[in-house]
């Protein structure tokens, strides 16, 4: 079975006209299943947990991350998106995912969560201290910062996410190599950390290639180095491309499959109402 169980309806609209295109290139790449995972900015019940947790001051940083908020945003409510998907379900073999920030209040994320009936949930480091380190407006704070210190941010969020136990799978682990950071000291603690992590709060890695095309590393996260603790951790995996426009769907997909092969992966998870399932890749 193929899957492709992380993407985004974002650049479009809840428009069947739109996604229909996912699902055509999906078919295009023999991906059986697909899994939307809506980002939270996209509802407003989120809104005030990126407001608390969000440079907004007059930096270089604040004031491209004022501006992102204001963009394409919390425009559509919850409530929205479970009805569209249930349209598309009557037609399509299609899962309804959402891809949660790493908010520090993990107790409101779970008022919200708890009032929807997910097929899975993806938690993903998207900050560090506030900061979105994956925008290349501003990616030149990474000059302020030690990459030391950033693998043990990056960490320590990934615990406070496993500790909340809200979340099926690890959002693109380790993308903090996507602009070629990388690191010249023994990285082994904090990934072995983070794999403790996820094998203690029952989570999956997301073996996610949107790090190949749309970043200048130009790897599948998580990089190898990962991915043998992910399998001596016995971490389960799905296989997603991130797509955020249709042609992306099922995007190196397949070359994501062979990549995992070779750490001896040769299933991965499937969700339905929060309920996993292994299935043979192929």
């Amino acid at each position: 079975m193929k899957i492709d169980y992380h993407m985004h309806f974002e650049y479009g609209d809840y428009n069947i006209n739109w996604v229909q295109g996912f699902f055509n290139t999906a078919s295009l790449h023999n991906i059986n299943e697909i899994g939307i995972t809506e980002h939270s900015h996209t509802f407003p019940t989120f809104k005030n947990l990126y407001y608390n947790d969000l440079i907004l001051d007059d930096s270089p940083v604040g004031k491209f991350q004022q501006a992102w908020l204001k963009k394409n945003k919390f425009k559509h409510s919850l409530d929205d998106y479970f009805n569209f998907m249930a349209q598309l379900k009557l037609n399509h073999n299609v899962k309804t995912g959402i891809e949660v920030c790493n908010f520090q209040n993990q107790a409101a994320v779970k008022q919200i969560l708890n009032n929807y009936n997910f097929d899975y949930i993806i938690g993903s480091v998207h900050f560090i201290n506030g900061w979105a380190y994956d925008s290349s407006e501003i990616k030149d704070e990474w000059n302020n910062h030690n990459l030391q210190d950033i693998y043990e941010c990056y960490t320590q969020q990934v615990e406070m996410l496993a500790a909340a136990h809200l979340y099926d799978v690890l959002g693109h682990p380790f993308n903090v190599r996507l602009f070629n950071h990388i690191p010249d000291f023994d990285t082994t603690p904090y990934l072995v950390r983070t794999a403790q992590a996820l094998k203690s709060a029952n989570m999956a890695v997301d073996v996610n290639t949107g790090t190949l095309y749309r970043y200048p590393v130009k790897e599948i996260s998580p990089y190898p180095d990962f991915m043998k603790i992910a399998a001596d951790y016995e971490l389960p995996i799905i296989i997603s491309s991130d797509a955020h426009r249709p042609e992306d769907c099922g995007r190196f997909c397949d070359e994501a499959i062979d990549y995992v092969k070779q750490f001896g992966y040769n299933q991965v998870l499937t969700f339905n109402n929060r309920q996993r399932t292994l299935v043979d890749l192929n």
